[in-house]
């Protein structure tokens, strides 16, 4: 059992159990989860700011209509990187966030080193065409992103006339851009990762892509001030300073981001686990009046965060009032709830009753409280995604594991047809993965191998009529296609979180699930479903600026009450250039 020694203050608190795989991997828990200090957009953050990091505009180079090219020069202790952003006009009938899409308002790069005039030619033919470019190999990161338009020419227009934008319509929205897809590591032949596995700077997953998008955030800022400049002359000012925190990155994501998790079980597990860990550091602290008072402010925010959240999707909007129900009445009988409770963990545990979304709130607002315990975790989100059998071991010690760590999915009966309803494949023309019905659409044949819970109970019920002092090795000899579902269920039998618990086969599985798991590990708030196969959320909103990113924390982020006296601050580290200085650069 995996537990965790902690000490809080003077009071030594013994090991303490993290809480369960079926507690923790079960498909409605991870569809609740919310933004916490160790999501990936956080601990980026506080890296830029503890290594000062710094960020100034190396080519500004767009027209009028704010067409053209821009590039940011980022630095850090170890290395120089630069964000090369490509601007274009598009029709309001070619803006599509679909993957098949072929044009968009902005394509970008991370890019490794350097830019040489070489390098920028090359980059300017090949990143507007995304996947069907020839990218350069000095390219880390390579996305594409589309205007919310009407956010977008509001802000202009408002700005160009002297005025702020009117924050109702920003509320329904939260950004300028969003992202339709973010790629990394290697793919359509751009910089491996490998090479920066001994690098401090994007070292952690998906910190590069996070990084990206970021830095795509202080662009969107910069250009709606550029275009709003450009439309009013004299008469523009630059958007306010806490309507710049406030807008994110929005992004869009479908069912191509749920393979992902259940191709990388390890990957999933290490998230897991290590948010697990940190929530625990947490429990089993003594509560003290500074951290309650701390906890409640929290709740609060939470509460008035849910309360602008504007979503069309009527089951999230029912799970946002709940929400909002259930922890206002938490708060207000707070001083007498808590006198009943000594550490925080039977606090949690005695509100199990609450709806799974109200505690994945409670537990980001935990975690929020010790950061001298949980920033200890962020750097442990990475895996060996390695799944092997150890030698020796028999069919016995195999039907131990799974009637351990498996019943969610061994006491499935797949002749029930709603067990198996579903089938996943890709589609040849859309290029993206689908759900077919099974016995009524094509493409079964085709069927992805996401059946985890299929491939488990079918491996059981083998394993039961095979003999049990066999060795395993000599049963995977005789039935070889096991050998790669009796891998994986070893090896994750002895994580410490293991599989996700989905029949992703069953009728009325709900895919979004495993989408907002990933995506709150990114750090993404605002969850606005479309269906439930996809959703738009937010990245980065209330967010400081690259300049300010020691700032106070962000967690679940609020419209702004703005003050008309603040000043745009004066000292920034995003510097513009001369275009002589553009030009002796390149």
């Amino acid at each position: 059992m995996n537990v965790i020694q902690a000490s809080n203050n003077s009071l030594d608190v013994v090991a303490q159990p993290l809480r369960s795989p079926d507690t923790v991997m079960s498909a409605q828990r991870l569809g609740a989860m919310h933004q916490t200090r160790i999501s990936f957009v956080r601990t980026l953050l506080r890296k830029i700011d503890k290594e000062q990091w710094t960020l100034t505009t190396h080519l500004w180079d767009l027209d009028e209509g704010g067409y053209g090219q821009v590039i940011y020069r980022l630095q850090t202790p170890e290395h120089t990187y630069h964000l090369v952003v490509f601007c274009q006009a598009l029709a309001d009938d070619e803006r599509n966030d679909r993957v098949i899409a072929q044009k968009w308002d902005v394509t970008f790069g991370l890019v490794f080193g350097e830019i040489s005039q070489e390098l920028l030619d090359n980059l300017k033919a090949n990143v507007p065409l995304q996947e069907a470019g020839r990218n350069s190999n000095m390219v880390m990161v390579l996305a594409r992103a589309n205007k919310s338009v009407r956010v977008f020419d509001h802000i202009v227009s408002s700005l160009a006339e002297g005025q702020q934008p009117d924050l109702d319509i920003l509320a329904q929205v939260g950004y300028i851009l969003r992202t339709t897809a973010v790629y990394g590591n290697g793919k359509f032949g751009i910089y491996d990762f490998k090479p920066l596995d001994h690098s401090e700077d994007f070292n952690q997953s998906f910190r590069a892509q996070m990084c990206a998008v970021y830095l795509l955030r202080e662009f969107s800022l910069d250009w709606v001030d550029f275009l709003a400049k450009k439309k009013g002359g004299s008469k523009a000012v630059t958007l306010h300073p806490e309507i710049k925190r406030y807008l994110g990155i929005g992004n869009a994501t479908g069912l191509g981001m749920a393979p992902y998790l259940i191709n990388h079980p390890c990957i999933v597990d290490q998230w897991l686990t290590t948010r697990e860990e940190a929530l625990q550091s947490v429990l089993v602290c003594t509560i003290e009046p500074e951290r309650l008072a701390y906890f409640s402010s929290l709740l609060s925010r939470a509460i008035q965060h849910f309360t602008e959240i504007i979503t069309i999707n009527e089951q999230q909007v029912t799970l946002n009032e709940t929400v909002v129900a259930e922890l206002t009445l938490l708060q207000n009988n707070m001083l007498m709830t808590m006198k009943g409770y000594k550490r925080w963990g039977d606090f949690l545990q005695d509100h199990e009753h609450l709806n799974y979304e109200s505690q994945e709130v409670m537990i980001s607002c935990l975690i929020e409280l010790y950061p001298e315990r949980v920033d200890n975790f962020q750097e442990k989100v990475n895996a060996d995604e390695t799944l092997s059998l150890p030698k020796g071991k028999t069919v016995q010690d195999l039907i131990t594991v799974l009637e351990t760590r498996y019943q969610w999915a061994i006491t499935i009966d797949f002749s029930v047809p709603d067990n198996r309803y579903w089938f996943w494949y890709r589609s040849v023309d859309k290029e993206e993965p689908r759900m077919g019905v099974r016995g009524q659409e094509q493409g079964d044949d085709r069927e992805l191998f996401l059946d985890i819970a299929r491939q488990t109970n079918k491996l059981y019920l083998t394993l039961k009529q095979a003999d049990s002092e066999q060795l395993i090795s000599q049963f995977i000899l005789g039935a070889p296609k096991y050998r790669a579902i009796a891998r994986r269920v070893w090896t994750m039998g002895h994580k410490p979180m293991g599989d996700i618990q989905i029949n992703v086969l069953k009728k009325d599985t709900l895919p979004i699930h495993l989408l907002r798991c990933k995506l709150s590990m990114f750090g993404a708030t605002k969850f606005d479903p479309r269906s439930d196969r996809w959703v738009r959320v937010t990245l980065f909103q209330g967010a400081p600026l690259f300049y300010e990113v020691h700032s106070d924390e962000w967690l679940f982020p609020l419209l702004p009450k703005l003050d008309e006296s603040a000043a745009e601050p004066k000292n920034t580290a995003v510097l513009k250039v001369s275009a002589s200085d553009q030009e002796a650069a390149l």
